[in-house]
């Protein structure tokens, strides 16, 4: 049964007039995203009490006046600070497995599901008012009470845990109810759901749970850089690794292959996804989750950290009407988020916009996506294919991986197609001879390539503790700079604090390489002239090296000289 629209129900109640909620949907239009009780009540149409009257009744949900109550103790130990806060949530009561839990946010229809992933409880929900929520949260779980140490030193003390663990692990057949009730016991779920949670808030980009002989390692990938995080017990290997099997719907009883998975949580409102990937080790399960929150990424050109001249040239040449565009670099430095960009710039009601990808990473509105499934043997060449019968203007190959995919992108561009595509090289120039490598012709590459963008990603300095640093002469070696030629200008460092935790860096930027393929190139090409006479020819016509791009941003204080050092190499 349809819900009804809540605007709707406040005229139905009273609370406004049709000629009200007219003025209301109007302004919603002008403001995508707005919900319409925030809308009624900034106008002063509503008070706080009647739009949680309204919530309730669109979503047959009983409404619950939270002045002057206090959460019961073995409710608030139900559920973490993190949970609370993230999610907007009051836990009142548990009892038989039930968790009745107050929310000012009922439209989030998946936060129901999600809670009871994350906690194993089923969840009742209760509709209060944004204002006594936020009230409660800061007088009762502001504080971060629960930490990581705190629960794996419960986790120490719990030899039931551990009992139950080897007992599971003392070989022979595993009994697959047990395994459910370890994963679902209340440590193993606390334990896991922190790690998740701090890893999305953190903005991590991936988590790993490494099992060796002696340990059991959980380490997040935060801005390129691995941290490591106090250990679990050991025993706790393949209770939290089956946890993160079921969670990602794979075979808890297969220990033997390599899994792959996905999970996907609604986390403070905003979609979050987890790739899992399970790998068979020595002394157990090796998982990795890649993390891809969409929140955090900005998809604009302008916020990729190009600067003004490259962003121009690149502009000029992502609106020619047909060729092939590459973006180059190593895995993880950035290219899919660049080439997003560029397509959503791109996307316009005039053009058709086709992708395929391995897997389908951002959803944007307006453009046709495919993902890539080995299994069926859907690559990205057959993809490819059938994409040119779908007549698309531009096309989005995730990544030229053989000669087929290859043959087919430049057939695309010369049937009057733009396709943008990624490839692994370590510069713009290197990329000519890694298409010649897979067997493209020369002639092909000139007719078709329109220009290469080479780029890294660099961590950037933290502002609140950013301190000038004068550069050892080992550092101006390594840049091949002189005192002479460095001056008066000044390099600087993250000394560490708080905000950074203490690392000095916090986010990251891109450098980028930017070769535009001319008629000199594209002779020297013809002519088969080496990656480092095409360099040379760039450099002339003004291509900034990434070296460059990079010592620019580190004289701006942006970055530092270790991590110029260590995302480019020097041309010689």
């Amino acid at each position: 049964m349809a819900v009804r629209k809540l605007g709707q129900i406040l005229v139905d109640l009273g609370f406004i007039t049709d000629e009200q909620l007219e003025m209301l949907i109007e302004e919603q239009n002008q403001n995508p995203g707005q919900k319409i009780g925030k809308i009624a009540e900034e106008m002063g149409l509503v008070s706080d009490d009647q739009v949680i009257q309204a919530l309730g009744e669109q979503f047959s949900l009983p409404t619950v006046d939270l002045e002057g109550v206090v959460p019961p103790d073995d409710a608030r130990g139900s559920i973490t600070n993190t949970m609370v806060q993230l999610y907007r949530v009051i836990p009142l009561h548990l009892k038989d497995d039930v968790l009745t839990l107050a929310t000012c946010d009922p439209q989030n229809i998946a936060m129901q599901d999600e809670l009871r992933r994350f906690l194993g409880f089923d969840i009742r929900l209760l509709v209060a008012t944004e204002s006594q929520i936020l009230k409660l949260i800061e007088k009762y779980f502001d504080e971060e009470t629960e930490s990581i140490e705190k629960i794996i030193s419960e986790l120490q003390k719990d030899n039931e845990l551990k009992e139950a663990s080897e007992r599971l692990l003392g070989g022979g057949p595993i009994n697959l109810s047990d395994v459910s009730e370890l994963v679902e016991s209340a440590p193993v779920r606390k334990l896991l759901n922190m790690v998740l949670l701090l890893a999305i808030k953190d903005h991590a980009s991936d988590i790993h749970f490494e099992p060796f002989e002696e340990e059991f390692r959980i380490r997040i990938k935060a801005d390129g850089v691995l941290y490591e995080m106090v250990p679990p017990p050991r025993h706790l290997a393949f209770a939290i690794t089956s946890r993160i099997k079921v969670m990602a719907n794979l075979d808890i009883a297969e220990r033997r292959l390599p899994q792959d998975g996905r999970i996907e949580l609604s986390i403070g409102g905003h979609p979050v996804d987890l790739r899992v990937s399970v790998l068979p080790t020595m002394f157990g399960e090796s998982v990795v989750c890649r993390v891809l929150d969409r929140s955090v990424v900005s998809l604009d050109l302008g916020n990729v950290g190009m600067d003004e001249l490259t962003i121009a040239e690149f502009r000029k040449v992502m609106q020619k009407p047909n060729g092939i565009i590459l973006v180059t670099g190593p895995t993880g430095s950035g290219k899919t988020t660049t080439l997003y960009s560029a397509l959503s710039e791109l996307n316009n009601i005039e053009d058709k916009l086709i992708t395929t990808e391995d897997p389908v990473e951002y959803d944007i509105d307006g453009i046709v996506q495919i993902p890539i499934d080995h299994d069926i043997d859907v690559t990205f060449a057959s993809c490819l294919r059938a994409i040119l019968r779908q007549d698309p203007d531009k096309i989005l190959v995730g990544e030229i991986r053989d000669l087929e995919t290859a043959e087919i992108a430049v057939q695309a561009s010369l049937t009057g197609h733009t396709v943008f595509s990624t490839l692994h090289t370590n510069d713009a120039p290197s990329t000519v001879t890694r298409l010649k490598d897979m067997g493209i012709p020369s002639f092909l590459i000139t007719a078709t390539v329109e220009a290469i963008l080479a780029q890294r990603l660099v961590r950037r300095i933290c502002a609140e503790c950013r301190e000038p640093l004068e550069p050892s002469d080992e550092m101006l070696m390594d840049l091949q700079m002189t005192r002479e030629e460095l001056g008066d200008r000044k390099f600087f460092r993250g000394a560490g604090c708080g905000s950074c935790h203490n690392t000095g860096f916090k986010g990251r930027i891109g450098l980028f390489e930017l070769m535009i393929i001319d008629d000199e190139l594209r002779d020297q090409i013809l002519e088969n002239a080496s990656a480092d006479v095409l360099r040379e020819t760039a450099k002339r016509k003004g291509m900034r090296m990434l070296r460059d791009a990079g010592i620019e941003f580190a004289f701006q204080g942006k970055t530092s000289i270790e991590e110029v050092i260590r995302e480019t190499i020097q041309d010689m």
